[in-house]
């Protein structure tokens, strides 16, 4: 690395995914959330950070696997959220996708639990980050 490579500072990439859950019929059952096991403490969409040489929709994928054990395939992007106080640790862009899934989420990685919920049932005053505004716009988005 030369000197102004070391001087770059740029904010964390990371990626989220808004699961819907489907049964073998292609009935919607819900979004899936995690309990964070680490700080902030709270609900959350399942994500992660952007490894070096990863494409974000890869990193996507692995988050999925890594957090819920769930293979999912991205229907869309919702957005890119960028606010400098969306991550209290630091500034952190995140990319978030709609995503499809079968089956049910297992907890894992940074996840102590995860569940299935329906969109009447989410408890928007638990969500962390800005997850509440993610899953906002990506009812509204439902709803057109």
């Amino acid at each position: 690395m030369n000197n102004f490579e070391n001087k770059i500072k740029t904010p964390h990439i990371a990626t989220d995914g808004i699961i819907k859950i489907f049964d073998d019929k292609e009935n919607f059952k819900g979004i899936v959330l995690i309990t964070r096991k680490n700080p902030p403490l709270g609900l959350a969409l399942p994500g992660g950070f952007v490894d070096i040489g990863e494409k974000v929709e890869d990193a996507l994928k692995r988050e999925m696997k890594e957090e819920v054990n769930l293979d999912v395939s991205i229907l869309k992007l919702l957005g890119i959220y960028s606010d400098p106080k969306r991550d209290e640790r630091f500034h952190c862009v995140s990319c978030s996708y709609i995503c499809k899934a079968y089956g049910k989420p297992i907890a894992a990685d940074d996840a102590k639990s995860a569940k299935i919920y329906s969109l009447n049932e989410i408890p928007f005053d638990k969500l962390v980050f800005d997850h509440k505004q993610i899953v906002k716009d990506f009812i509204k988005y439902e709803e057109i």
